[in-house]
């Protein structure tokens, strides 16, 4: 190989995609990031990401690989599993999954068979495609059956979950989801879980770094099983993790992942799980996690006072759910118009929304990336006006004129609070 090969760059390259990789990190300097499933990592995260560990394959689990040179990678990955450990405070710990969605499956794998009946959230009412959607493999593979929330209160009725449960007989229980707003509550959906015999599955993708933060219950003293993923609030790559306290599933875990659901592990995906799962256990990264679920309120109250509609009243969490058609929208119109002033939001589903996602009339927000970034409650307070601004502009056929008005202003925000 020349020497070419191991020093240009990929502007040398590939001047395409250095343009492209250019321009997303000048998108991410200059826009507001809101996506719930979104946020920052810090550049020790980006360091191991782009590391030549990622040359190394390995299978297998540290000190039984089925690859040698692998002692490097041992170091990092009993790392992470020991810091997600303490981190979370159960006896087990699997970092290997590529994402939460393979975290799941893995869990599937392992406590079900095919046919098996599932009882998870209902997708409208906050839940997540991996939890039986039909148009998902866990949907085609098992039974699956929803439960929803009371149609006035937009918050999960577990008097008729449990109803639900009694009728269903699930094999397992599932809680969590992508946009549900409020505290769940893990004793109550165990002790139904041991009621029906199933298994409790809890999927903290969206809050395991409320979590591990201090300010969202844990559900390792109830779950039977907990996944996750490493973005979103815990500020991390993207990957999964498995986690439970029952020690005697560990082994039927470990095959589980590999081989049962993956491969070769992400080696520098694993190296940047260590180092984020290592800040987390940060005395400062319990002030983020505050200040994540304050500026969610913040924020909340805000567009309330503006006269949009909120899912559920309100957010005990990361996530702000607008139903915009309180404003006469949907939610594409609402993420186009915020998107032309350099702010990021979705459209998403909310509880009786239509089936069709170009009819949806929910938009979801999320504070973990605005966080990072160093927003707080003043600089909340001017977003939430500038969002409410943009629907009102949109909702009027106004928005050629308010975008001019607001994307300045997002401009100082982004300038204020820099990026790498």
């Amino acid at each position: 190989m020349t020497p070419q090969h191991f020093a240009s760059s990929a502007s040398q390259v590939d001047p395409l995609i250095a343009r492209a990789l250019d321009d997303e990190r000048k998108r991410q300097r200059n826009q507001i990031e809101l996506i719930a499933s979104e946020n920052i990592v810090s550049r020790a995260v980006l360091d191991a990401l782009g590391h030549e560990m990622t040359n190394k394959t390995l299978e297998g689990y540290p000190g039984n690989r089925f690859h040698g040179g692998g002692r490097f990678v041992d170091v990092v990955e009993q790392a992470a599993i020991d810091r997600a450990r303490e981190l979370f405070g159960c006896a087990y710990a699997n970092v290997q999954p590529h994402s939460g969605s393979q975290a799941n499956l893995a869990v599937f794998y392992m406590l079900l068979k095919p046919g098996e009946r599932i009882l998870s959230l209902d997708l409208a009412a906050g839940g997540h495609l991996s939890h039986g959607l039909r148009a998902n493999l866990s949907g085609r593979w098992f039974e699956a059956a929803h439960y929803g929330v009371n149609p006035e209160t937009e918050v999960i009725d577990y008097d008729a979950l449990e109803q639900s449960a009694r009728s269903v007989r699930p094999k397992m229980l599932i809680a969590g989801g992508s946009a549900y707003p409020r505290t769940l509550d893990f004793e109550r959906m165990a002790w139904i879980a041991k009621e029906v015999g199933a298994w409790f599955h809890v999927d903290m993708a969206h809050i395991a770094g409320l979590v591990a933060g201090g300010v969202h219950p844990s559900p390792l003293p109830y779950a039977d099983i907990v996944t996750c993923t490493t973005t979103k609030t815990l500020r991390g790559p993207r990957g999964g993790l498995i986690l439970t306290d029952n020690e005697d599933w560990s082994k039927r875990l470990q095959s589980s992942v590999f081989p049962g659901v993956q491969g070769s592990i992400h080696t520098q995906v694993i190296a940047a799980k260590a180092i984020c799962l290592g800040e987390a256990l940060r005395p400062d990264f319990k002030a983020y996690a505050a200040a994540v679920q304050s500026n969610a309120r913040t924020l909340a109250t805000t567009l309330t006072q503006r006269g949009i509609r909120l899912v559920s009243g309100g957010t005990d969490t990361h996530l702000v759910l607008l139903d915009v058609s309180s404003k006469g929208i949907v939610g594409k119109q609402a993420e186009s118009v915020l998107e032309r002033a350099n702010i990021t939001a979705n459209k998403n589903a909310i509880p009786n929304d239509s089936p069709r996602p170009p009819e949806w009339v929910g938009l979801r927000l999320g504070t973990g990336a605005v966080t990072t970034r160093g927003f707080g409650a003043a600089e909340m307070t001017i977003l939430g006006g500038l969002i409410a601004d943009l629907i009102d502009a949109e909702a009027a056929g106004q928005a050629d004129a308010a975008v001019p008005t607001a994307a300045p202003a997002v401009a100082e925000l982004c300038a204020a609070f820099p990026i790498y």
